[in-house]
């Protein structure tokens, strides 16, 4: 009988004007082991805004199908419907759904619902919980500036946002943006410095076109992939210097792959050698301006 069955795998994720949520992808992921592991057939359809090269519902032949599993989510609405009337040949099953009101349409049209949860049910883990296990990728956490304006013709601020952001995009990383700024009346930014060290301490990496962004990096142990967005170079390429830091791009210079090269060697050696840095930082191993600021006071006292 299994050879005589094809599937078609549906949710929120399917629809033009449905959203994909790591959830709801995840619960999928679910699905589809459980229906490979028994050998069954099926295809997974995709929004085309989110998947642009998967399985649309413009391109699905209904015919092709036996049955459709819809998965995740609330069983609701309109959009929900019309796969009832698109595929009322198809035997439909929604699993892993929530259901609002049992008697609406959308649910009715199920010849069965495995619900998450409902009216006088009991609740079941969602599905999620159960997903194959996921490859770990870094956490990254970008802090990118558009201001410093005091560098007037040689600022490359824009086109070094854009470039990075950019070749992020097309990475495959956890990218937390983040802001050196401090803020006490916005919950969205941190207050204190060790607010903010939280956060860096535990990333893998941090890309960067500003002075703190890899100087904060480097005093939490972790590397960081600095573009100086100046042209000719300015105070970003000075302080990875006195740093000795080596992982820095020139705007001038800036192309994947150089990026590429300097991400592979960040998340390798680049580690330890943060890790490095920090432990001079913190035993004080090459004198700054601060070390000097009593001789100065009293120098310039005496004068």
């Amino acid at each position: 009988m299994h050879g005589r069955r094809k599937i078609l795998v549906t949710g929120w994720f399917s629809f033009l004007h449905g959203e994909a949520t790591a959830g709801d992808v995840l619960a999928l992921d679910r699905v589809r082991a459980v229906l490979r592991a028994a050998g069954l057939a099926h295809d997974t359809v995709w929004s085309p805004g989110f998947r642009a090269d998967g399985l649309h519902f413009a391109g699905v032949d209904p015919a092709a199908y036996s049955h459709l599993v819809f998965v995740c989510g609330p069983a609701h609405g309109e959009q929900v419907e019309e796969l009832h009337r698109r595929f009322a040949h198809c035997v439909r099953i929604a699993v892993g759904v929530s259901v609002v009101d049992p008697d609406s349409p959308a649910v009715t049209g199920f010849h069965r619902v495995l619900v998450r949860d409902a009216p006088g049910a009991g609740p079941t883990p969602d599905l999620a919980a159960r997903a194959p296990g996921l490859r770990a990728v870094p956490a990254v956490g970008v802090i990118l500036t558009h201001g410093q304006r005091e560098y007037g013709g040689r600022r490359r601020h824009g086109e070094v946002a854009d470039a990075v952001t950019g070749w992020l995009g097309g990475k495959d990383c956890a990218r937390l943006e983040l802001e050196t700024r401090l803020d006490t009346r916005d919950w969205r930014l941190c207050a204190t410095p060790g607010q903010l060290e939280a956060v860096l301490s535990r990333l893998d990496l941090v890309v960067t076109d500003r002075l703190h962004g890899l100087v904060l990096a480097l005093r939490a142990g972790v590397p960081a992939l600095v573009v100086d967005p100046v042209a000719g170079g300015a105070k970003v390429t000075a302080q990875a210097r006195a740093c000795g830091w080596p992982a820095l791009v020139p705007c001038k210079q800036l192309a994947p792959g150089a990026l590429e090269r300097w991400w592979r060697w960040c998340l390798a050696e680049g580690t330890e050698e943060a890790r490095r840095i920090a432990a001079g930082f913190g035993a004080g191993a090459v004198p700054d301006g601060a070390d000097r600021l009593v001789a100065a006071l009293d120098a310039a006292s005496a004068g």
